[in-house]
């Protein structure tokens, strides 16, 4: 089963940017379709984007669209989320997750999930 750590969550002011990574280990990442998603206090888990295997089909959360990009970089086995005019209500716990090995396209279930890094956006 592949292992999961994400990073670069951090406080920042409502319009600033971030990226998150997220590192793999155990297995090729190229293995696996993936995805983020975020948690905010009190609310359920949301989907916030995903990419296929190979990186060439993305899907990312109205909430988020035009605003967040999802990447990935297969020889590095890290999987990226840059996020630019950030607001108030992106703040929440990210997580990045792996869908199960060799599915095709854009995954809509996920088995592996890492521990999540804090955003925090102040307005």
């Amino acid at each position: 089963q592949v292992q999961l750590v994400e990073s670069g969550g951090g406080l920042v002011q409502a319009g600033d940017s971030l990226r998150l990574s997220c590192a793999a280990s155990g297995r090729t990442l190229s293995t696996y379709g993936m995805g983020w998603f975020r948690q905010a206090p009190g609310k359920e888990r949301e989907f916030v984007a995903a990419i296929s295997r190979g990186g060439t089909t993305t899907s990312v959360a109205d909430s988020v669209k035009g605003r967040f990009t999802i990447s990935r970089d297969n020889a590095k086995n890290t999987m990226y989320l840059q996020m630019n005019s950030l607001k108030p209500e992106d703040t929440a716990v990210y997580y990045c997750a792996a869908a199960r090995p060799y599915v095709y396209g854009i995954p809509s279930n996920f088995d592996s999930w890492g521990r999540g890094t804090q955003v925090t956006v102040s307005s």
